[in-house]
Order: structure tokens, then C-alpha cells, then sequence
């Protein structure tokens, strides 16, 4: 269902014929999974070796560089002299320099293979349904959520598809859309109609979209929309849609390979041409024929002179030297001439929270009074190491490290902190790295108290 943001609730419960209070039947559940197939993205279909393998040879450099080495070879197998096994050497030589160049590459794109895939981290492994056959919410795998299924929401779950909210039950309920949208605060959603059937996925305020996460509230709604129909699947879909364009480092070794190539046929033509006169000479035993192949060996001899071998090697290597300095930082490069393009690149565009900021807040400077006296008061001001939602970090005063149990009130402050919370950190294994589940606000705060008292850890796994 593209439009349910400018449907009302009525409309969408009646479109897939839903009991909102006690979900669909068995029998709706499996012809609507017959009907939209399941709730996940299809994996894609790698490249198999061998494609990669001649993929690293449709370049006109490196087959000027092959038909060069094929010729060289074909010539070496005629040498009549008895050194004629260094006439293998440079066939052989050229070889393998494109084996290694081919290597390098396959290896890279190999490396890089599941950069599209990387959208499926997004998934959610499970969701809270309600269904006809069986009293109350239930939770289920994500991949069997389907259309029309009445799904529930609280803080910290990820949104298992995209849903049209039908009921919320706390005061407010608010979304992190950051993935999606980009939009660093989380956004405050509704079930009123949104009357533009045009709108973005920033003004849909009565969608849930898949993979975003809860950071406050509770809700129930109705699922629209699975796998590739979801907001998230039509980008997976248009990023495997992409048309390849060369790049401009591509163009300009094109080019160079065409006026190479160019360029060495006319010379080796106008060598061999200009020798016709001597085919008969009696240095090569009177035999028209085996003068022409002596000096056709001395054109195809200046050709393969004339041909950078190790220029494609050269290239490959460094593009690769700088996909892994750009790996080291998290970013995937799929295709190694992308590192070029990137360096050609004079204005970028970028949404700041995540990209150019890492989406992440903590606490770095606090003040607590130390005295009053009258009218007169004075502060202590404490500042606080670590910049993400790794709970380890020191606590200095005047520059100087001290422990927070020695403050009574930094005690009392932390306590404050856990229990006036929904949000609470989790350790990604995948990412090795903490993350938030909730507000990032209130996640700074839970954060603090740990890095305040490490006492007060129990709490937090209790609360």
C-alpha cells in the first residue's frame, strides 16, 4: 500500500481487512505471504571468479598488452637459434605482470563484495505481532511478517517493516530515522492523515519505517509494506539498479590505450614497410618469406617496447593501497577506480549527523554547587573523558583526575540519571562497538553514570 500516510486509519484497516484489537487469521496470514512473498531483502547474486577474472581484462590497455604478449609467444615458438628460450622470457614477463594486476583487483572486488549487503544489518531478527491465533502480542521472525499484520512497538525495538500507526499509548512515541533520513533528533510521530500524496519520507509522520528504532514510547500499527516494498528496500533497489560510468581516471587510459595502439601500428606498418626492399637480402638466405618474418619480429619487437607493461600493475596497486587506508576508516569500496574518482572530486555534498559527526553524544562538562552562603555561591565543574557510548572514562577537577565516589552529590547525580530513564546502551558484536537503545540524550546520561560510579552497573542492568 504506497499511500497509507494519506489514508485514515479506517481506510487502511478496511484495505487489508484487518481486526485491529485481535490481528488477521491463519488464513489471511498465508495468502498474504503467498501474495508479497517474505519480510526481507533478497540477497544478491555475487559475481562468480571467473567473471571477476576477465572483468579485470576489459581494458584496452591490458589487451593491447595480451594480444602483445600472444604475438610475442606465437613468434618465440618459430625462433630457430639456440638460445630460443629467451625469446619466452618476454611474453612470460608481460603474463604475468596481468595475472598479478588481475589478481589484486579480483581480490579487492572480493573484499568488497557485500557492500549492498551491508543494508540487510538493518534488519530486524524479530517482531511483536498480534494474531488471531493466539491471545495478547506474540513475537515472531521479522521474515514472516507480512501486509496487514498489527504489529507492536515500545522503546528500543526496531521497526520490523514499514507501518501505518494506528494506536499509541503513551503520551508521545518518537522514532530514530537517522539511518533513512539523516534527521539527527529523533522525530515525534502521529496517526493523523497526511493529505499530501506526494510527501517524503520526512513529512510521513504516521510511518514507521523498517529498521529505524523506538527512543521513546509505545504503539501499534499496521504493516504496509515488506522487503523491497519498504523504504529501505527501494534503496537497496536502486543501489543495485546503479549504472556503471567510468570514471575519469577509465576515460583518460581509454583514451591513452586508442592513441597507443593507434600510434605502435602505424610504426610497426611503416617499419616493416620500409624494409620490404631488404626481405630478399642474402643474410636471410635469399627467402622472401623468411625476411618478412624477421623483420615483422623486429615491428611486433618495437611494439611491445613502445607498451608500459607495468602500468596497469602500477595503477591496480596504488588504488588498492587506498581502498585499504579507506577500510581502515569503515568505508567499503566496491570498485578500486572509485578511490580515484573520490580524489577527483571538488564539492561534496553530505548530511552532517553520522557522516561528517559520528551520531553520537556524551557528556563532557557538568557543574554542581559546592557552596551557598547569603547570596554568594560557588561551583565545581567537572569534566568527563570519552566522546562515545563506551561507558569507560575518567572524571577531572581542576584538571586533576578524581573518583566520583568522593562526591556526594556526583552519587546522587548519577542515581538520577539511571532511574529517570527509558534508554540504555548495547554492545554490538558485529560492530564491536557500544550503541544506543532510545533517546541519545538519555543514553549520554546512562553513559555518565556508568563512567561516574561503576557501583551503580547493577542498576542499569536491573532498570
Amino acid at each position: 500500500m504506497e499511500d497509507a500516510h494519506s489514508k485514515t486509519v479506517d481506510e487502511v484497516v478496511n484495505y487489508f481487512n484487518v481486526d485491529r484489537e485481535r490481528g488477521l487469521t491463519p488464513d489471511q496470514i498465508k495468502r498474504n505471504q503467498e501474495k508479497y512473498g517474505p519480510n526481507e531483502l533478497p540477497t544478491e547474486e555475487g559475481k562468480t571468479i571467473w567473471q571477476l577474472v576477465l572483468e579485470q581484462f576489459d581494458d584496452l590497455l591490458v589487451k593491447i598488452l595480451l594480444l602483445a604478449a600472444i604475438i610475442s609467444f606465437v613468434l618465440a615458438l618459430f625462433e630457430e637459434h639456440e638460445d630460443s628460450l629467451t625469446a619466452f622470457v618476454e611474453p612470460f614477463v608481460i603474463l604475468l605482470i596481468l595475472i598479478a594486476n588481475a589478481v589484486v583487483g579480483v581480490w579487492q572486488e572480493r573484499n568488497a563484495e557485500d557492500a549492498i549487503e551491508a543494508l540487510k544489518e538493518y534488519e530486524p531478527e524479530m517482531g511483536k505481532v498480534v494474531r488471531a491465533d493466539k491471545a495478547g502480542v506474540q513475537k515472531v521472525r521479522a521474515k514472516e511478517i507480512v501486509p496487514g499484520d498489527v504489529v507492536e512497538v515500545s522503546v528500543g525495538d526496531k521497526i520490523p517493516a514499514d507501518i501505518r500507526l494506528i494506536k499509541i499509548y503513551s503520551t508521545t512515541i518518537r522514532i530514530d530515522q537517522s539511518i533513512l533520513t539523516g534527521e539527527s533528533v529523533s522525530v515525534i510521530k502521529h496517526t493523523d492523515v497526511i493529505p499530501d500524496p506526494r510527501a517524503v519520507n520526512q513529512d510521513k509522520k504516521n510511518i514507521l519505517f523498517s529498521g529505524t528504532n523506538v527512543a521513546a514510547g509505545k504503539a501499534r500499527g499496521i504493516v504496509m509494506g515488506t522487503g523491497l516494498n519498504t523504504a529501505i528496500g527501494k534503496i537497496r533497489t536502486e543501489m543495485s539498479e546503479t549504472e556503471e560510468i567510468k570514471t575519469p581516471l577509465q576515460q583518460k587510459l581509454d583514451e591513452f590505450g586508442e592513441q597507443l595502439s593507434k600510434v605502435i601500428s602505424v610504426i610497426c606498418v611503416a617499419v616493416w614497410a620500409i624494409n620490404i626492399g631488404h626481405f630478399n637480402d642474402p643474410a636471410h638466405g635469399g627467402s622472401w618469406i623468411k625476411g618478412a618474418v624477421y623483420y615483422f619480429k623486429i615491428a611486433v619487437a618495437l611494439a611491445v617496447a613502445a607498451i608500459p607493461e607495468g602500468l596497469p600493475a602500477v595503477i591496480t596497486t596504488c588504488l588498492a593501497l587506498g581502498t585499504r587506508r579507506m577500510a581502515k576508516k569503515n568505508a567499503i569500496v566496491r570498485s578500486l577506480p572509485s578511490v580515484e574518482t573520490l580524489g577527483c572530486t571538488s564539492v561534496i555534498c553530505s548530511d552532517k549527523t553520522g557522516t561528517l559527526t559520528t551520531n553520537q553524544m556524551s557528556v563532557s562538562r557538568m557543574f554542581v554547587f559546592e557552596k551557598i552562603e547569603g547570596s554568594d555561591s560557588s561551583f565545581l565543574e567537572f569534566e568527563i573523558t570519552g566522546s562515545t557510548y563506551e561507558p569507560i572514562g575518567d572524571v577531572f577537577l581542576k584538571g586533576q583526575k578524581v573518583k566520583a565516589s568522593d562526591f556526594e552529590t556526583l552519587h546522587e547525580l548519577g542515581t538520577i540519571c539511571i532511574m529517570c530513564n527509558d534508554s540504555a546502551i548495547d554492545f554490538n558484536e558485529f560492530k564491536q562497538a557500544f550503541e544506543k537503545v532510545g533517546e541519545a540524550t538519555e543514553t549520554a546520561l546512562i553513559v555518565l553514570a556508568e563512567k561516574l560510579n561503576h557501583a551503580l552497573l547493577p542498576l542499569v542492568v536491573t532498570h
